[in-house]
């Protein structure tokens, strides 16, 4: 009698390695870094991934290009070999210094970056034809990407909501977006903006037409993606307006645990009062509109305009609305998970 045969040998699948823009050797050192440390780094979408090798294909670090600002050259001070191997990526809130291996990688790293923070192949770098077509193909991927993502300043709040976080939390970013009083597929931007010295509020519509947002300014400006939109109003005022992001420890003020009631006004203001107690440091005043610009949105698109003394008027039963909302929330999505 024949013996039956044993399957054969599955050989055991490693993890597939994430799917890169650009990938290398990086040495990155943070704010609370003493030195460089060396990881093997690639970035996806707006987001920068470290691993401990390549090798790897979970990484042990991340860093959002959300809130960037710029790129500069500045070599550490007293470095005299090799200064072309050194850059720095300015964000909103910090400042990240880099090390690459050569001139060459360091403006490979750099063009990646611009390409996909401000959705362009950047011309004024020191690039062969080759490197171009690689960041070309990149720029496809990611307004691919961004055409179906919805961006992370998007929140589920009313007009009067909307307001009261941008005031409440101005170093979270001035820049918000939210579902449209209208309904539908349309959406709304507000932005919260000082000039001479005045908190100034400002809504927008943004209407869906097929595929494409149209920005209802002077001029209409039809974007293919909501993220589109908001790198309209960040690259039109030269990066003062910021998209909002809520740090968890504001988020663990907004969204209470399902367990505890949700916190009255005078004990929410203790809770922020911790939250707060870091030292932040100070940002400098966000410029104002550029002259043509200003002009565009300064006429019909603007729904309504509060000054400081208006956002001082809302009362505490709206914040104690925005509380139970996002509780509501929370435990419907708990809810959802079960």
């Amino acid at each position: 009698m024949a013996s039956a045969l044993s399957p054969p040998r599955v050989p055991k699948h490693k993890g597939a390695l994430p799917s890169h823009y650009y990938e290398s050797f990086l040495e990155k050192k943070g704010p609370g870094d003493q030195d460089y440390k060396k990881f093997w780094a690639g970035l996806q979408g707006c987001t920068l991934y470290f691993y401990n090798s390549n090798r790897d294909s979970q990484h042990v670090e991340k860093l959002g290009l959300g809130a960037f600002v710029r790129l500069t050259d500045e070599a550490p001070w007293g470095s005299s070999r090799d200064p072309d191997i050194y850059f720095s990526l300015v964000l909103w809130n910090q400042e990240i210094k880099f090390k690459v291996e050569s001139l060459e990688s360091r403006e490979m790293w750099k063009g990646f970056i611009l390409t996909v923070v401000e959705l362009r192949v950047p011309s004024n770098l020191t690039l062969l034809p080759g490197h171009l077509y690689m960041m070309a193909d990149a720029l496809a991927k990611e307004k691919a990407r961004r055409a179906f993502e919805v961006p992370s300043c998007f929140m589920k709040v009313s007009r009067l909501e909307a307001q009261l976080l941008l005031a409440r939390y101005p170093d979270c970013g001035n820049l918000l977006l939210r579902p449209s009083g209208d309904g539908g597929d349309d959406v709304s931007v507000t932005t919260r903006q000082t000039f001479n010295g005045k908190s100034v509020v400002r809504h927008y519509k943004v209407k869906r037409e097929g595929p494409k947002y149209v920005i209802d300014v002077e001029e209409p400006f039809s974007c293919a993606s909501l993220d589109a939109v908001i790198n309209y109003f960040v690259s039109h005022t030269n990066n003062a307006l910021v998209p909002f992001l809520l740090d968890e420890n504001y988020e663990k003020v907004l969204v209470p645990s399902p367990s505890q009631p949700v916190p009255k006004p005078r004990k929410l203001a203790k809770v922020q009062a911790k939250a707060l107690k870091p030292p932040v440091a100070p940002k400098p005043e966000p410029k104002g509109l550029s002259g043509d610009l200003a002009k565009k949105l300064a006429v019909g698109s603007v729904q309504t305009l509060f000054p400081t003394t208006g956002l001082a008027d809302l009362t505490a039963e709206l914040e104690e609305k925005l509380q139970r909302r996002r509780a509501l929330e929370h435990s419907a999505g708990h809810a959802g998970d079960q």
